[in-house]
């Protein structure tokens, strides 16, 4: 019974404590909105690492999302793209950090972040890119603005 107890016991400690380190890489898994008279901002905190990573959807599909100014397109791993279902494209290349590799381009009907939303956003299948966040880069973030203040970048959409 003393054995039983000790290893529930253990297991929710593992739990909280795994769920406490995730909160620490992710502050923004459920991000925060605020909607104005003309605009709709979502306010994000850096992770230890000075990333901004922010939970949001593809498609209506629960995603999460690296924010890369330095990327032209939104980049999606292919393994992400196969289980959301995106519709592959002619082939290109594509320079990265560890030189040229050839993507499949794709359209992305609906992304979302917070109660911002984005229609019909170019982006790239990278057959070479591990599991794990979808880098937003510029084709998704050029039809927002976004400001840095300390630790908090503010994403912010405006009604036309």
């Amino acid at each position: 019974m003393i054995t039983a107890s000790m290893i529930g016991g253990m297991a929710l400690l593992t739990y909280f404590f795994s769920e406490f380190e995730d909160g620490k890489n992710n502050p923004n898994r459920s991000p925060e909105t605020q909607v104005f008279a003309n605009s709709i901002e979502v306010a994000l905190q850096r992770n230890r690492q000075g990333h901004y990573l922010v939970g949001g959807q593809i498609n209506k599909k629960e995603v999460i999302f690296l924010l890369d100014t330095g990327a032209t397109d939104v980049v999606i791993p292919e393994s992400t793209a196969r289980a959301l279902r995106l519709p592959y494209g002619r082939k290109g290349l594509a320079m990265t950090a560890n030189g040229s590799i050839t993507v499949h381009e794709t359209r992305i009907r609906e992304l979302q972040i917070g109660k911002i939303v984005l229609h019909d956003i170019k982006a790239s299948i990278n057959p070479g890119m591990s599991d794990g966040a979808i880098l937003l880069g510029m084709s998704a973030l050029s039809q927002i603005e976004f400001s840095q203040s300390g630790s908090t970048l503010t994403l912010r959409q405006k009604f036309i």
